[in-house]
């Protein structure tokens, strides 16, 4: 990245798996530190175990608790200055995943909770200060977010409600880059899960998607919905 990172702060959600965990040690290693948590501790604290960074604030907690974000903004504005909020924690719903006309109320409510409320709430409170900071927001959506896959409907819905806010608050907060980041599919236990008992082998390794966000930070194009994929095609030219 061609910005400093000196005294630079990140919130990534999610932090202890997958996509969260790369994009983690990514931010680590370009000087970044980076407040992230995880609904289970046990994971989060292997994670900043083999991370092994005195930048990594781990914080165990469900991104759904009030209590929880409010210990998540704290530590990150207390820690230096916030600059990225990166909204990667979601949920998937039941697995196998169920047709919208036999989808569990609560299952449906609990995957709106996490993927798109809690997200909403931690932009309300970090919005002033990354508007402060030159800040920068990323919401991790899906490709379900904009094909109808049958199956799909309860995580694809909340991630497509997302993008739309992802949009709307691009339009009223314009100083402040708002990212819409599809990273495709990857080799992930979430994915696993959306697929059980198939071989998902031939997907992505995370790290290997990061470098699409990572250009994109430091890019800093107009805000808008962004497919890794196209990232990096554009990186090759």
């Amino acid at each position: 990245m061609t910005q400093s990172t000196t005294n630079s702060v990140a919130i990534v959600t999610g932090a202890s798996r997958g996509f969260g965990r790369a994009v983690t040690a990514a931010l680590l290693d370009l000087g970044w530190t980076v407040v992230g948590d995880a609904r289970r501790a046990d994971d989060l604290e292997t994670t900043a175990r083999e991370l092994n960074s005195a930048g990594l604030i781990a914080l165990p907690g469900d991104v759904t608790d009030a209590a929880h974000r409010a210990t998540l903004v704290g530590t990150a504005t207390g820690a230096g200055r916030l600059r990225l909020l990166v909204n990667n924690a979601s949920r998937l719903g039941p697995s196998p995943q169920p047709v919208l006309g036999d989808y569990p109320e609560t299952e449906l409510q609990a995957v709106y909770q996490t993927n798109l409320f809690a997200p909403l709430a931690l932009i309300q409170a970090t919005l002033p200060a990354l508007v402060e900071n030159a800040g920068t927001i990323v919401n991790l959506t899906s490709d379900a977010a904009v094909e109808p896959y049958p199956g799909w409907g309860g995580y694809g819905s909340s991630k497509s409600a997302l993008d739309q806010l992802s949009a709307v608050l691009a339009a009223e907060a314009p100083a402040v880059p708002v990212y819409a980041f599809d990273p495709g599919d990857m080799r992930t236990e979430m994915h696993q899960a959306a697929f059980p008992g198939e071989d998902i082998s031939d997907r992505a390794e995370p790290e290997s998607v990061v470098p699409a966000l990572l250009r994109l930070l430091d890019t800093r194009p107009a805000s808008g919905r962004y497919r890794a994929a196209e990232l990096m095609a554009g990186a090759a030219r």
